[in-house]
């Protein structure tokens, strides 16, 4: 090659080589992508697919050309792909402890949003969690609703925090507004 190209061009031609690489792998996995929807909808049409599972499944191998695209230019580059496998692994094992560390909080955060939007009970209502059908469960007015509890405030002048996962594990007993007469005392409610 020294001897078909001039010095000048010798400095280009390394970068201008790699550049082509490159835009011919991007330029593939387009058309690979193209190829793979247009074959995912003449067999879903032909077949009785519902589009929704088309869209899926188009959507995934998307992704896993685009994946397998970066893999490529990755490697023309020069980057290991033991390093990449070794970083993959190692944000992923991070991501799945944080993840369960934070399962039980981000379980409660949800169960809020639940109880804003279907509305299970309101400030001021009367609420008991009910342990099974002999033990009375816990019980008091609702006093407000957080991300992580729900407080409810018992006759005594206690407040009871509850987190918000338990309103959707066990059953909820609601009275709106005031508890009606004729009901058994709210237990510390004696005194």
């Amino acid at each position: 090659m020294k001897d078909l190209l001039p010095e000048f061009a010798l400095r280009w031609a390394a970068p201008l080589a790699l550049t082509a690489q490159i835009l011919l792998i991007v330029m593939l996995a387009f058309l690979v992508r193209g190829l793979a929807r247009r074959l995912f909808s003449r067999v879903g049409a032909r077949h009785g697919v519902p589009e929704q599972m088309i869209q899926v499944a188009g959507s995934v191998v998307g992704f896993v050309i685009a994946g397998a695209a970066v893999l490529l230019i990755l490697d023309r580059l020069g980057v290991s792909a033991s390093v990449l496998w070794t970083a993959f692994t190692g944000f992923a094992a991070v991501g799945a402890v944080a993840f369960f560390a934070a399962w039980s909080v981000l379980s409660n955060i949800f169960c809020s949003l639940l109880i804003f939007t279907t509305r299970p009970f309101r400030l001021g209502d009367e609420v008991e969690l009910l342990e099974n059908g002999e033990k009375p469960g816990l019980r008091g007015r609702v006093g407000g609703v957080n991300l992580i509890y729900t407080t409810l405030q018992e006759p005594g002048g206690s407040v009871l925090q509850i987190p918000n996962t338990l309103f959707f594990q066990r059953s909820t007993r609601c009275w709106r507004g005031p508890a009606p007469r004729g009901l058994p005392p709210t237990p510390g409610s004696e005194a």
